[in-house]
C-alpha cells in the first residue's frame, strides 16, 4: 500500500508522547481515523509490542490512518507511570492529535490488555470515539476493572484468547452476560482457540478477527495488505 510512516509528538498532560503515524496515500471514504494502546507499562509494555504491532497493522490494512504510541514514562515518552489514571489522559491526548490532524473522521480506539482497560474506558466516555476494539482483555486481574464496557453502548469487538492466563474463558463468558442489553447488542466476542494472552502462534487469526469485524460494519473497505 502507498502509505506514509513517520515518527510523531504528541502535547500530553505530563509532557511530549512518542508515536508512530501510519497514514493511507488514499484513505477510504469510511473516514475513520484509529488509536492502538499497548500493553502494561510495568512489565514491558510499549507501542512495538507484537500484539499492538498487528493489530495496527490490520487497521492499516484497510485503508485506515492508524496511530501507536507511548504511554508517559515509556521510551522517549515524558512523565511516569500513573497506575491507569494518567495513561487515560494519555489516550484522550492521542485522541486529540488524530481529530486535528484528521478532522473530518470518526475515531476508532484500539488496544491489548493494559491497553484495552484504559483505551477502552476513553473511549466509552469519548464522544468522539465511535468504536471499539479490544484484545487480551485481563478480567480476572483484581487490580482492573472491566465493569465500565457493562454501560457501554458502543459498538466493540473483544478478541479473547481461548487459554488466556489472565481471563479464563467460562469467566469472560460470564462477565459479557453482565452487560445491560442495550451495550450487549453491539458487543461482538471472538474466542482464537488455543490462543494464550500474547496470541502466541495466533497473532494472524486475531486480525483476521478484527479485519472481518471492521468489513461487516464498514462494506465499502478494501483489502490492502501492507507491504511489511
Amino acid at each position: 500500500m502507498d502509505k506514509s510512516h513517520r515518527e510523531v509528538t504528541i502535547d500530553g498532560s505530563a509532557g511530549r508522547l512518542e508515536g508512530l503515524l501510519w497514514v493511507p496515500k488514499q484513505p477510504h471514504e469510511t473516514e475513520l481515523a484509529a488509536v492502538v494502546c499497548h500493553p502494561h507499562p510495568l512489565y514491558q509494555g510499549t507501542m512495538h509490542n507484537k500484539v499492538v504491532y498487528q493489530t495496527a497493522k490490520a487497521l492499516d490494512s484497510l485503508g485506515i490512518p492508524v496511530l501507536r504510541f507511548n504511554f508517559r514514562g515509556v521510551g522517549a515518552s515524558e512523565g511516569s507511570y500513573d497506575r491507569g489514571r494518567g495513561e487515560e489522559d494519555d489516550v484522550r491526548a492521542a485522541l486529540d492529535y488524530l481529530e486535528a490532524h484528521f478532522s473530518s473522521s470518526h475515531l476508532l480506539v484500539a488496544g491489548f490488555s493494559f491497553g484495552a482497560w484504559v483505551g477502552l474506558r476513553r473511549g466509552c466516555a469519548d464522544p468522539r470515539v465511535v468504536e471499539l476494539i479490544g484484545l487480551g482483555l485481563p478480567i480476572d486481574d483484581r487490580k482492573l476493572g472491566f465493569n465500565y464496557l457493562s454501560t457501554c453502548t458502543k459498538p466493540k469487538l473483544l478478541i479473547q484468547g481461548e487459554d488466556d492466563q489472565y481471563a479464563a474463558k467460562s469467566h469472560f463468558e460470564s462477565f459479557v452476560q453482565t452487560f445491560n442489553p442495550d451495550a450487549a447488542k453491539p458487543t461482538r466476542v471472538v474466542f482464537i482457540p488455543a490462543a494464550d494472552h500474547f496470541f502466541t502462534g495466533h497473532l494472524d487469526e486475531a486480525a483476521d478477527a478484527l479485519r472481518t469485524w471492521m468489513f461487516s460494519r464498514h462494506p465499502n473497505l478494501k483489502l490492502s495488505l501492507p507491504e511489511n
